[in-house]
């Protein structure tokens, strides 16, 4: 690829953000206040500590507690990073890096395409469809992971292709410490980053089975076109060394790997073994029990055992996974196969099938699906399946420029179109996905996408008004975004209904409670709909459907 077509790739892939951003001054959904509140911290000289709970898991002891006991940091870094290079703690500050992160992606793209391709055009066209991502857009330029996965996937691609060069010896130790590096920023991104360490040690047990093969190769060439003599005491014949068990001999590739992960990674795992007494953070282990989404917000997470689990019976285990599978299926359809792109990257997949970074690409997808539908069947379809899945997207759309080329060839071998169609074609590729990426935003951006966070300003302001002193905290659905728009801690609303919203505040020393008309159930509908019926709560008012309580304890 030519490096103007690579700048304009940048430029482009800038402008799509750049242009969605100026709709949005606010995160708009939890995971990305959680990730601003996290950098605004760290921007502060807070450390890795945070003014609001999001989930009960970890059950820390009260407020500020310790942060990213479920979600990783990297996220968060990099919002802090914005901040500290402006000197300003604000979303706009914060999303920089994540912008230029997201123009990377489509150049970059296209370099991979050109690695896996060797066509120009096809790469090219690539690079288009990465400027438009159509599902992915509104999520580019906010604090998550999305571009950062993205890129972290192309560098393991780019890397792999690399040992498959001439000069593979010559690059390979640094080639693995690269692949281990990448892994361990994966994993601070995400929890589910370790697939991406599994899948570097499985590059390096396939470049070391290589070495292997083609050294007793050569030694049993040269065993067979030499004359045979004793070979002296000191010295092993040359296919002496196929006698070395093989575990042996795969050993120095994973162990650079391994030397790049726990480099980076050390520091984080130190930090989690002071804090909270263990390597990982104790809010994933926990998650592995749920028996509904919901459970996620459990109080108090205890309860969550493999013995309640087992306790919901095979059929609710066997159902909630099947629906999980459904979903993550849909998805991988729509979202990530883009719905018009989706025939076009399986027959790309199936064209370059012999390509051992296509099947490295189809096995970190095989895998993700297994775990985001068997052991994680409610994060998975709650959105984890889509923001894993960003790692592998350049490589689908790399692939669906190829898929595209093999049926226009296909029908011009059968008298259809000229030799303009593959112009035309990719053309209308490109087309498409721009249309589909304004879509999405129209749809997802436009509306509504402050409304997440920016009603609670209302709620504050009716609190203000009632007196409530500036260290009182909140029960809210969304903690995260109520503390980044008020700057109030908060925690988050439990379920369990009424019972457990008292021993949260009992617990945390919380005196307000703001329930929102949509997902409130049971007995907390009923406080909705009837606050003059539960004498544990005085009614405040309502602020923009939300109604607000103050707790009696």
């Amino acid at each position: 690829m030519s490096r103007r077509s690579l700048l304009l790739l940048f430029l482009l892939g800038l402008a799509v953000p750049l242009a969605i951003a100026q709709f949005q001054s606010l995160p708009g959904y939890m995971d990305s206040d959680y990730y601003f509140g996290g950098g605004v911290q760290l921007a502060r000289g807070n450390g890795f500590t945070e003014p609001y709970l999001w989930n009960h898991l970890a059950d820390p002891r009260g407020l500020p507690t310790p942060s990213h006991a479920y979600w990783m940091p990297l996220a968060s870094l990099l919002a802090a990073a914005g901040m500290w290079l402006t000197g300003q703690t604000t979303f706009a500050s914060a999303r920089i890096g994540f912008i230029l992160l997201a123009a990377l992606v489509p150049p970059l793209t296209s370099l991979l395409a050109f690695r896996l391709t060797s066509n120009r055009a096809a790469s090219l066209l690539s690079g288009l469809l990465a400027c438009f991502p159509i599902y992915y857009a509104p999520f580019l330029p906010v604090p998550d992971n999305y571009a950062i996965y993205m890129l972290l996937g192309i560098a393991f691609f780019l890397l792999f292709s690399n040992l498959q060069s001439p000069t593979s010896n010559l690059q390979s130790p640094i080639t693995f410490l690269l692949l281990g590096l990448v892994s361990a920023l994966a994993s601070l991104a995400r929890s589910d980053g370790l697939l991406w360490l599994g899948m570097s040690l499985l590059a390096a047990v396939w470049f070391a089975s290589k070495q292997i093969s083609k050294s007793t190769t050569q030694a049993d060439s040269h065993t067979s076109t030499s004359v045979r003599l004793p070979p002296p005491a000191s010295r092993l014949p040359p296919s002496a060394s196929c006698l070395l068990p093989s575990a042996f001999r795969l050993l120095p590739p994973a162990l650079c790997v391994l030397a790049g992960f726990f480099l980076l990674m050390s520091p984080w795992y130190a930090r989690n073994l002071a804090v909270f007494g263990s390597f990982m953070a104790p809010g994933s282990s926990r998650a592995l029990w749920l028996t509904s989404y919901n459970d996620t917000f459990a109080y108090p997470a205890s309860q969550l055992t493999m013995t309640r689990w087992l306790a919901s019976g095979w059929d609710a285990i066997l159902l909630a996974r099947a629906k999980a599978g459904g979903v993550n299926l849909l998805n991988a359809f729509a979202a990530q196969g883009g719905i018009f792109l989706f025939p076009f990257i399986l027959a790309g997949l199936w064209i370059l099938r012999r390509d051992l970074r296509v099947r490295f690409a189809a096995l970190a997808w095989i895998l993700l699906l297994a775990a985001m539908t068997l052991v994680f069947p409610f994060a998975g379809p709650r959105g984890a399946f889509f923001h894993a899945g960003a790692a592998l997207q350049p490589m689908w759309w790399s692939l669906a420029p190829v898929g595209l080329d093999a049926a226009v060839a296909w029908a011009r071998r059968r008298g259809r179109f000229d030799d303009r169609a593959f112009v035309v074609f990719r053309g209308a590729l490109v087309g498409i996905a721009a249309l589909m990426t304004v879509a999405i935003f129209a749809i997802r951006v436009l509306p509504n996408w402050e409304r997440e966070d920016g009603h609670y300003a209302g709620v504050e302001t009716l609190l203000l008004q009632q007196g409530a002193p500036s260290d009182g905290i909140v029960i809210v659905r969304n903690p995260p975004g109520y503390n980044i728009v008020t700057g109030r801690a908060a925690i988050a609303l439990p379920t369990g209904g009424i019972a457990s919203v008292l021993a949260v505040a009992e617990r945390y020393d919380a005196r307000y409670l703001v329930l929102e008309p949509l997902g409130t159930t049971g007995d907390l509908r009923e406080l909705y709909d009837h606050p003059d019926r539960f004498p544990e709560f005085i009614y405040l008012g309502e602020a923009d459907d939300d109604r607000l309580y103050e707790i009696v304890r």
